[in-house]
């Protein structure tokens, strides 16, 4: 049985199903014309969240027991009342973006992950949230900045499956941070990685990194890959020491990576040209695999669209599925593609969706 996509787009959240012969059909839309930032669905329960982004309304969160049939508005993660601004003349702060969602160790506990660069938790499925004040008063945290937004955020937040109180976020940009212990304490990873935006005195400073997306291997988690702004890395214990890869074609620069769930030698990712230019590399759209660890690199673009295609994959826009060979891809042209056989060739499942951040099986 093929899982049915979580689809979250400019217009909305999108369900789709697909049949025995891989025919993809929307069954499902939510909230149309809101844009739909992250979705998140907590495996033990089945309950679906929805982050979204009303605009001049604000940042908003919804809940589903039936995989998007009916919702319940939750109440969003927010800075508690009063709290104080950095310093400087700055306003206090406003979550303007829920980037990232996910369940915790605990029944229904769950993380939030927001710009600026803010972690929130909730222990009671969403009905309410604190801000997790170990990481907003980190020193290093004052170095953070945005990269392709004004403020920082934090896109990924990936809990160790062997014990889910370890967690690991990516800050865009303010690096890779460790807590052994559900946030209680905090270090900073990331040795090794180099931000060529930098000044050179600086390119190593880890609280300035800028990891693009940070996916890891459930069932070796010590190994995670990065795609980061200067370039594609992995690391072989869980985060705190990255190896830069060497040899992806055409381009290292992108934004999406996904980890195969049970071989660890094995990863995806989604080049484009540069970050001036964030389109396909020579105007065509790929995907770069490795199977062997990043000592090298096979392209594939069976079935997607000719040159010259200007589709770009966001952060959250890549997906694998639990047996590691169905994969999905949506782009900021509203195209989705998946793939049954490891990203070797893909096959469009829709051609005019609204322009795709999130990807997610239902499983």
């Amino acid at each position: 049985m093929i899982s049915p996509l979580l689809v979250g787009t400019r217009k909305g959240l999108f369900v789709l199903e697909a049949d025995a012969t891989d025919q993809w059909t929307i069954r499902r839309h939510a909230f149309a014309g809101i844009p739909v930032t992250i979705t998140a669905l907590d495996p033990r329960d089945r309950t679906l969240y929805a982050g979204l982004n009303h605009g001049h309304f604000g940042v908003k969160l919804h809940r589903s027991e039936d995989l998007g049939a009916s919702w319940t508005e939750l109440p969003a993660p927010a800075f508690p009342a009063g709290f104080p601004a950095d310093g400087d003349g700055k306003l206090a702060p406003t979550v303007a973006m829920l980037w990232s969602l996910e369940p915790g160790a605990g029944p229904g506990e769950l993380w939030a992950g927001t710009i600026p660069g803010a972690l929130f938790h909730s222990t009671d499925r969403g009905d309410t949230w604190r801000l997790v004040d170990s990481l907003w008063h980190e020193d290093a945290r004052r170095l953070w900045f945005g990269g392709g937004y004004d403020a920082p955020g934090i896109h990924s937040i990936l809990p160790d499956p062997r014990d889910r109180r370890r967690l690991l976020l990516g800050v865009s940009c303010g690096g890779v941070w460790l807590s052994p212990d559900a946030g209680v304490h905090w270090e900073i990873g990331g040795a090794g990685l180099v931000a060529a935006y930098m000044p050179e005195e600086r390119q190593e400073d880890l609280a300035v990194q800028d990891p693009h997306r940070i996916a890891r291997c459930a069932g070796a988690p010590e190994r995670v890959w990065m795609q980061h702004h200067s370039g594609a890395f992995r690391s072989d214990d869980g985060g705190r020491n990255w190896i830069r890869l060497s040899g992806l074609p055409l381009s290292d620069f992108g934004f999406a990576v996904a980890a195969h769930p049970s071989d660890p030698d094995v990863a995806w990712f989604v080049p484009a040209e540069s970050d001036e230019n964030r389109i396909p590399t020579s105007g065509r759209l790929g995907v770069t695999r490795t199977r062997d660890g990043g000592r090298s690199f096979e392209r594939f673009e069976e079935g997607l669209p000719a040159p010259p295609a200007f589709d770009l994959v966001y952060r959250h826009g890549l997906a694998v599925a639990p047996d590691g060979r169905r994969l999905a891809m949506g782009s900021t042209t509203g195209g989705l593609w998946t793939s049954a056989d490891g990203g070797e060739s893909w096959r469009l499942a829709d051609a005019r969706l609204p322009p795709i951040a999130s990807l997610q099986f239902a499983v």
